[in-house]
């Protein structure tokens, strides 16, 4: 078995028991739970990107975020998505924020959640959410909010939305 086929293995039993136990936390305290994983995961986020290069262009800040995620073996491969119908892949919103699209195709928490049996959408995904939150927090000094659009078996759509200061240059 190559090094990457036993490294894989090792993270996806890992993530099979962190399924377990988000599924028991769920149960155990409800709605709380997806607060607590997100929290975590946003701390995580920006210890992890703590010494990261800054910029206010989203484009090189995603770019920085999935450098991050690699080095840190997080197996979180996502990519940018423009449907026909959107004039720019990154759009300001009527609010002055900027919003784009995500597709996650490998995604190891959606992979551990299906092998557990767990649902999508749930405090493992909020986890993720708060880690985009932190690295970006980082990054470009502004807040940000993932929301899944769709879950999938192969793949998940989400909106990435940057919270732009009154006053930020865009």
């Amino acid at each position: 078995m190559s090094d990457l086929m036993t490294t894989r293995a090792a993270l996806q039993e890992t993530m099979t028991f962190l399924g377990a136990i988000a599924s028991g936390i769920e149960e155990a305290i409800g709605e709380s739970a997806n607060s607590i994983t997100y929290l975590a995961g946003k701390r995580l986020g920006m210890q992890l990107s703590a010494n990261i290069q800054k910029t206010d262009d989203v484009e090189e800040a995603l770019e920085a975020v999935h450098k991050v995620l690699l080095d840190n073996n997080c197996l979180w491969h996502f990519e940018t998505f423009k449907t026909h119908d959107r004039p720019a892949l990154v759009q300001a919103t009527d609010s002055g924020d900027e919003d784009l699209q995500l597709v996650f195709r490998d995604c190891m928490i959606r992979q551990s959640l299906f092998r557990f049996g767990h649902h999508q959408k749930g405090s493992l995904c909020t986890m993720m959410f708060g880690f985009f939150s932190g690295a970006l927090l980082n990054v470009m000094g502004v807040d940000s909010t993932l929301e899944i659009l769709h879950a999938g078996e192969n793949a998940c759509l989400k909106r990435l939305v940057i919270h732009r200061k009154k006053g930020d240059d865009q």
